[in-house]
């Protein structure tokens, strides 16, 4: 497994957006069976706002929020990519969360071997996982 901190790069499916994020995979990664994330089929590596620089584009995202309205999901307006958006929690404090398949130089097999935490977003339960992770 990947391990220990270190800046990935990564980038929408068109390059019109490009960030770097100073990413421990030891932490973790984060999947959520909320509505969003369910048909997003999101997988997201969050990191302290100050971990997280965008290189290019800030001009090409456009943003969505949903429920409380406190999250910035961000996509590219041209290929319609979500490569990460940005919250404030008490879990996290401010935060950005990375689409780690929008990481262009983590190879495969690494990214298939990161841990995963489940969040039950749906019952918002963020402390127990949901019953069923098959589908997020």
């Amino acid at each position: 497994m990947t391990g220990g901190l270190r800046t990935w790069h990564g980038s929408c499916h068109c390059g019109a957006v490009r960030f770097a994020a100073d990413i421990d995979f030891a932490r973790g990664t984060i999947r959520c069976n909320c509505s969003l994330c369910t048909k997003q089929r999101n997988w997201a590596a969050v990191v302290p706002a100050a971990a997280f620089r965008l290189l290019q584009g800030g001009g090409a995202l456009t943003e969505y929020r949903c429920n409380t309205r406190t999250e910035r999901h961000l996509f590219c307006a041209a290929c319609g990519i979500r490569p990460f958006g940005t919250g404030t929690s008490p879990r996290w404090g401010d935060y950005v969360a990375v689409s780690v398949h929008c990481l262009d130089d983590l190879p495969a097999d690494e990214r298939a071997a990161l841990p995963v935490t489940y969040l039950n977003g749906r019952e918002d339960d963020w402390n127990t996982p949901p019953a069923d992770v098959r589908n997020i």
